[in-house]
This record gives structure tokens, C-alpha cells and sequence, in this order.
């Protein structure tokens, strides 16, 4: 079935054609009938799997048929667990929408907010907010919800991870009973399901998730570094294919700044992405590796969840993550929609217990690539950095010295 075949406003159809959009992801051909439909959806779906548009389709096309009255207070509220988060679906709304007249803002803290009141008092259709910045500008009288036809909470798991489950309980309180709810997760536990319950009611369920959670899209290996070697490892791989664009995970922010300072002294331009960057200047790396101004994006998982940056051609897991539920949002960073994308893992001796519990919770083995001991030292020794030049030149010399005898 194409998006051509439904029962959408002839604006977003046209508009999806413009995109490119085709055919619907699983997750968007399972969620839209019952969506358009009017009814609640609960949604369990990896990373990667197009479920942002399962939910932003329908929800225009409902606001498109379904004409405001004269309530003008938000219609629509997506609440999401990120800043990076908000800005990004705002921009699909937009993007999506961008044959109709529907009303679209992006709402979250880390930035001044007299624009954001500035485009509410102008009237505002749908909401995509965090929920911070969103109680301050209920309680400053900006923001009304009291009638609110469809509220989608997405990224569940990470909203309760990050401690926002009284908040969500706080948003019920204020919107109308009588509404539409459309509930996005990646993974399902008893707390989700819990809060789930809270949310929906007589909900349909949509469950998108094969034995092995990472993309059948994305194919993914892990390569034995040691913690010392990984910086040339990863210089190596830059070098090996420089039109190509990479994000590269890392533990902690000192970590990211440390990586991109050494990619820098053997000239790769990269950039450190990470929690002890202001708001506006995090949106504009992320903009500038998005326009390909930019094509190593060096990270902490700040940007392991949610972020889609067309055409992630590489993840590298520089550093293992210590929840191996990352992993998995990691590798979704490439691999999107129908695109097929690759992930390499740098492992050293101290994070084998890492890369165990990785492979226990997606159920398979991660594919090993195996680097010979020539190999590895060949790597060790072409880098322009000069840390490693005395072996090389201790190599060339007894080379020499071998052909003179």
C-alpha cells in the first residue's frame, strides 16, 4: 500500500510525494488506519523505524479536516524527552505540513523564551515541547492545554529514565479526558506498561520488535583496540573513507573534546557534541553535520536517542556504552527508514564485560573483526600524528640496515 492509497488531505499528500515518501515504514503502515481512525495507539518500535511519522501524518491530517473552533488554545501536543528531540519533530511537522496552514512550535528550555512567546501569542497548532519549558509558560498563562484533541508522548522509556513520570502525570491532569493519545516507546517493561495504562485507553497495540533489537538495516561489528590504540584506529578509518559522514560515540564530555583535539592534530575536521554545551550552539553543530558542513560528529549519548541525521552513513562506538540498550540506539543512528547503514565498535580489554552484556540483551553475537597483528601494527604507524614515528622509523631502519647486509 502507498501513502497515495489512504485517506489523506490532498496538501499532505502532495507534500509526502514532494519528500519522497512513498511507501509507509511497518510501524507507519500498522499505526496510521488506527490513528486516522481516531483511536489510541500504543506503539512499541526501535529506533530507526520511521515512528515519528506515524504519528505527525495523521495528526495534520486530523487538524486539516477537523477545523478550529473557537477555542485557540494547542491542539495537538507532542511531548518529548529532549531538546535536540523537540527541535527535530517540530522540523518534520513543518516539513510535513508545509502545504497547509497547520501551526507548529518547537517549545524547550536552554534558550531565551520571548520568540517562543511571541509565536504562541500569534496561535500555535501543534506543540512539541519538553516538559520544563512547558509548565513555565503554562503557569506564566502562554501555553493552554484544557482542550487538547491529541496528545502523543514519545520516546516513553527515556521520558520515565530521565525521572519526567510526574510531570507526564501533571500534563494528564490538564488535558481533557476526551481525547486522542498516541503513545511511542522503544522498549516495553512493567513501568512502561504502568504508565502506559495511565495514558491510553482501549488502546490498540502495535509491537515492532524482532529478536535482535538493532536494525536489520544497519550491519554491525566490533574490533578488539586496545584503550590507548583506539585514536589511531579511528584515524584510520576517516582517512580510509573521507566523503563519507560518521557520529562517534564516546563515554564522557572530556572524552569527546579529547577525541576531536587528536583528529585534529592529524587534520580531521571533527566536532564534540555533548551536555556542557550551551542550547543554541548544540542545534548548530548539529545543523552543521546535518548540511554535511560537517562530517564527524564526535558525541556522548546526548545524541544516542532520537536524533535523524539524513544519510548517517557510519556509527562508531569509540567507547562501548555501560547500558547496552544504547548500543541499540547508537546503531539507529544509521540505517533509517529503508537506508542501510554500518556500525563499528572499538573494544579494549576492560570493556569485554560491556560488549557481554551487549550481546545478552540483543540475544545474538556481535560479528568480530578480526585485525590481524601486521595489521594492527601498520595502523599503529600511519598516522601523522608523530606519537607513533619512532617505530616506524626504527622499522625502516632495520629494514635498511637488513638490505645493506
Amino acid at each position: 500500500m502507498k501513502f497515495k492509497d489512504y485517506n489523506l488531505a490532498k496538501p499532505i499528500k502532495e507534500q509526502l510525494e514532494v519528500l519522497g515518501f512513498n511507501r509507509p515504514t511497518d510501524i507507519q503502515f500498522r499505526a496510521l488506519k488506527h490513528i486516522l481512525d481516531g483511536e489510541d495507539v500504543m506503539a512499541v518500535a526501535q529506533t530507526g523505524t520511521g515512528k515519528t511519522a506515524a504519528f505527525v501524518i495523521p495528526m495534520l491530517h486530523h487538524l486539516i479536516v477537523k477545523k478550529r473552533g473557537v477555542y485557540d488554545g494547542i491542539r495537538g501536543l507532542i511531548l518529548v524527552p529532549t531538546r535536540e528531540l523537540a527541535k527535530q519533530i517540530s522540523n518534520v511537522v513543518s516539513e510535513i505540513g508545509a502545504q497547509t496552514n497547520v501551526k507548529v512550535l518547537g517549545l524547550f528550555g536552554g534558550v531565551e523564551q520571548d520568540l517562543q512567546i511571541k509565536s504562541l501569542k500569534k496561535g500555535v497548532d501543534i506543540l512539541v515541547a519538553t516538559p520544563g519549558r512547558m509548565f513555565d509558560l503554562i503557569s506564566q498563562g502562554f501555553v493552554d492545554i484544557s482542550k487538547l484533541e491529541i496528545f502523543v508522548l514519545d520516546e516513553a522509556d527515556l521520558m520515565l529514565d530521565l525521572g519526567f513520570n510526574k510531570d507526564i502525570k501533571d500534563v494528564l491532569k490538564k488535558i481533557p479526558k476526551n481525547r486522542q493519545t498516541l503513545f511511542f516507546t522503544a522498549t516495553i517493561d512493567k513501568k512502561i506498561k504502568s504508565l502506559a495504562y495511565d495514558t491510553v485507553k482501549n488502546a490498540i497495540r502495535i509491537q515492532i520488535s524482532p529478536k535482535n533489537p538493532v536494525s536489520k538495516n544497519v550491519a554491525h561489528a566490533v574490533a578488539f583496540i586496545e584503550m590507548d590504540d583506539k585514536r589511531f584506529f579511528l584515524e584510520n578509518v576517516l582517512k580510509e573513507y573521507p566523503e563519507q559522514k560518521f557520529i562517534v560515540f564516546v563515554r564522557t564530555k572530556v572524552r569527546a573534546e579529547r577525541v576531536v583535539a587528536a583528529m585534529e592534530r592529524v587534520d580531521l575536521k571533527a566536532e564534540a557534541l555533548h551536555g556542557g554545551i550551551e542550547q543554541k550552539e548544540r542545534f548548530a553543530i548539529l545543523d552543521r553535520f546535518r548540511s554535511g558542513e560537517n562530517t564527524v560528529l564526535v558525541t556522548t549519548d546526548v545524541a544516542c536517542r532520537g536524533i535523524d541525521i539524513p544519510d548517517m552513513d557510519y556509527v562508531i562506538n569509540y567507547d562501548l556504552p555501560d547500558n547496552p540498550e544504547n548500543y541499540v540506539h547508537r546503531c539507529g543512528r544509521t540505517g533509517r527508514g529503508n537506508k542501510t547503514g554500518q556500525a563499528l565498535s572499538f573494544c579494549s580489554d576492560i570493556e569485554i564485560p560491556l560488549l557481554e552484556a551487549i550481546e545478552e540483551y540483543t540475544g545474538e553475537e556481535v560479528e568480530r573483526y578480526h585485525i590481524n597483528s601486521n595489521e594492527y601494527k601498520d595502523i599503529l604507524e600511519d598516522t601523522d600524528s608523530g606519537d607513533n614515528n619512532w617505530q616506524k622509523l626504527l622499522r625502516d631502519n632495520n629494514s635498511e640496515e637488513w638490505e645493506d647486509k
